[in-house]
């Protein structure tokens, strides 16, 4: 279900445009992403890293790098304890890698997604302590890890945490009573006494962060810490984190380094998943390189992404990166079998009646239940969790829509869980198995969501017709990247265009290629990505079997669809061609 509405956001786009030296076009965009003021369009447009907040403002860093210097100094033992996605593991080794430059004796571990769970645990803790280890650093987790941390305490362990989650809270006549542990050092941007300007940080951007502040107590260069940008920045796009702010410098400041960052690990990954280091983007990493790291920990272990990171040789470093492919390819069949599954038991049973999918999929690998969940998700325009059977419980993992905080809705029913955590759009649970349709049940019972909630909303940046489109304005349109959550692609439309002939592409026939003309009389090629079994059906029933037959056999037809799309040029032979790619139609 998708209702199309166009951005009206107003502003003096012509002045915008002469004073960055930018299209018209290309200054309403900016607006519709609500950058406003000149300070903030510059800074969108031309960001650098002199623009990011100090990381002293992160409360606790200060004190975070005194500790480590003392205990550095003292060669006492010290432990990071991460995640195993892909946040998890690049902050492991950049915390990991930057304490052993400073002489630190520290080693690392990562829990096991099915045996230990995420984030602390005691057994992590006692297993740490039973190893001479002085002092525990977390990464990507710990802010919710109360009892952990007192455990830890009462062993007479230093733990000093770095999250960037939400933190624990009860509601008392409206107001939020804060749930905290209480390690040595708390370090989480989003804590309510924090003064970080920005809260949007990953947990590997933290982890950076906190170094930063450590090297300058430790009298060392930061430029030294500019090797880890790339790895923060793999980090904030496949944690699916905003691109705005902070987050955008970042992600494009380590795009930039990523295709030569002097890292064997990640070289040989960027050659066996086949992409060109000159042109890497947000879209590599969330869609081919992010999945391969993550792969490791749902499948296997996440110290295998780890060590693809820190090898130092490159033939250790080619293997792994093959198996880290094979695994990912491995994944992407169970999490299809996985889909398949959880729409037979939707389509089925009075499930397709709730507001929240609540699907139980016992047999299901839970380490997929979130990939799962945010396919489903896509499908319905619900939010959904997929629970699956774990370790003497029941695990699984939620994915959400814009218009529903799922960590706020399931604080109201926390006494339900074992182990809960997450964000507004994604979060993780474990529970017992007769509690799962009380879950269910309650979960829907306190949602207040309605039916327009549950339409998709495409908003249009700019209704522009094709003839508009030219090379200058969409290279210029590469001022605007990197794209993705928060920033999402420029979107474009027209209305009324005449479908002259389609071809169905690709060895999985899953590219359709069509000529349209619009009511200017110009003709241009668009690509089509999406469901085309869908897009042929939808087309029949609108235009009737003999039309759309036309159509495919590139004869006349009466066949005009309004579509959205992005502009891009095509290169083939040293050729340059102008064409969309359409993302929806009506």
């Amino acid at each position: 279900m998708e209702k199309w509405f166009l951005a009206a956001k107003k502003a003096d786009f012509k002045r915008i445009g002469q004073k960055f030296h930018i299209n018209p076009v290309t200054a309403r965009i900016i607006r519709n992403r609500d950058i406003i003021g000149d300070e903030q369009i510059e800074q969108y447009l031309h960001g650098s890293l002199s623009d990011l907040n100090d990381a002293e403002q992160l409360k606790g860093s200060k004190e975070a790098a005194v500790l480590l210097k003392e205990k550095i100094e003292q060669k006492k033992q010290i432990r990071i304890i991460g995640d195993y996605d892909i946040d998890g593991v690049n902050a492991t080794y950049i915390l990991y890698s930057a304490l052993k430059k400073l002489g630190a004796r520290v080693d690392y571990e990562i829990p096991d997604r099915m045996k230990d769970g995420y984030g602390l645990n005691q057994n992590l803790i006692r297993l740490a302590f039973e190893e001479g280890t002085d002092t525990i650093v977390t990464c990507d987790n710990g802010i919710t890890a109360i009892e952990q941390i007192a455990y830890a305490k009462e062993l007479g362990m230093t733990v000093i945490v770095t999250d960037h989650h939400e933190p624990l809270f009860t509601e008392e006549a409206g107001e939020k009573c804060w749930n905290l542990p209480k390690p040595d050092v708390l370090i989480d941007p989003k804590l309510p006494d924090c003064p970080y300007p920005y809260k949007k940080l990953c947990g590997a951007a933290v982890a950076w962060k906190c170094m930063i502040v450590l090297y300058r107590v430790m009298n060392r260069k930061e430029e030294e810490l500019e090797e880890y940008i790339p790895f923060a920045a793999v980090a904030t796009v496949g944690d699916v984190m905003d691109l705005d702010g902070e987050n955008r410098i970042l992600v494009r400041e380590g795009l930039i380094r990523l295709g030569q960052v002097p890292n064997p690990g990640v070289q040989a990954l960027i050659r066996a998943t086949g992409l060109d280091q000159a042109r890497l983007s947000s879209y590599h990493i969330g869609f081919v390189l992010g999945p391969c790291i993550n792969a490791s920990g749902r499948l296997d272990t996440a110290k295998r992404s780890l060590q693809l990171l820190l090898a130092e040789k490159e033939e250790e470093a080619c293997r792994l990166a093959e198996e880290l492919k094979q695994l990912n390819d491995e994944r992407k069949d169970l999490t299809a079998r996985g889909v398949e599954a959880a729409v037979q038991q939707i389509e089925t049973t009075s499930l397709k009646e709730d507001k929240v999918l609540v699907i139980y999929l016992p047999d299901c690998h839970e380490s997929i239940a979130g990939i799962i969940a945010g396919r489903i998700r896509e499908r319905y325009s619900k939010p959904v969790f997929v629970l699956t059977n774990g370790e003497g419980c029941v695990k699984g993992s939620g994915r959400s829509i814009e218009s529903y905080s799922m960590f706020d809705e399931m604080i109201k029913c926390q006494d339900l869980f074992l182990k809960f955590g997450g964000h507004p759009m994604a979060a993780g649970l474990s529970l017992p198995l007769e509690k799962v349709e009380d879950f269910r049940r309650r979960i829907n019972q306190l949602c207040t969501l309605t039916e327009e909630d549950f339409f998709q909303k495409i908003m249009i940046d700019v209704p522009m017709p094709i003839n508009y489109i030219r090379e200058d304005l969409i290279e210029e349109f590469q001022l605007l990247e990197p794209f993705g959550k928060g920033n999402q692609k420029p979107l474009f439309a027209e209305k009324n265009l005449s479908l002259k002939r389609a071809l169905i592409l690709g060895k999985n026939r899953n590219v359709l290629k069509m000529m349209v003309v619009n009511q200017e009389h110009t003709a241009m090629t668009a690509m089509f990505f999406g469901n085309i079994e869908e897009f042929q059906s939808y087309l029949q029933q609108k235009f009737g079997h003999t039309e759309t037959e036309k159509l495919f056999q590139g004869q006349e037809n009466s066949i005009k669809l309004s579509v959205t799309y992005y502009p891009s040029i095509n290169e083939y032979m040293g050729r340059k061609t102008l064409q969309i790619v359409i993302q929806n139609y009506q």
